[in-house]
């Protein structure tokens, strides 16, 4: 308002106060351009953890199901007969289980 009123001088303190104010929003301005660049690093390096997670746990149900459908009988247990000194027979150790592919 007071830049209508003609002949009115500017007062030093004034111009200051601009300045003060030009500073202070470049600063803010700067301060939110780093902190977004970090968030951007941050969700960056939270996504390539997910899916290495992902990866990994995929990898391990899937060891999981192989080793499940190697191991014999119907619930990965062979039974063994002793027939004398240390000589054994197992059975049920070349069957495949009945949900195996």
């Amino acid at each position: 308002m007071d830049r209508l009123i003609p002949g009115k001088p500017r007062s030093a303190l004034r111009t200051l106060a601009l300045l003060g104010g030009a500073l202070a929003t470049a600063a803010a301005v700067t301060v939110g351009a780093v902190l977004a660049v970090f968030f951007a690093a941050t969700m960056l390096v939270i996504a390539v953890m997910s899916s290495v997670l992902l990866m990994l746990a995929g990898a391990a149900l899937r060891a999981r199901r192989t080793a499940r459908a190697k191991a014999g009988g119907a619930n990965g247990v062979i039974e063994a007969h002793n027939v004398g000194g240390h000589h054994w027979v197992a059975y049920g150790w070349s069957e495949r289980p009945s949900g195996a592919r």
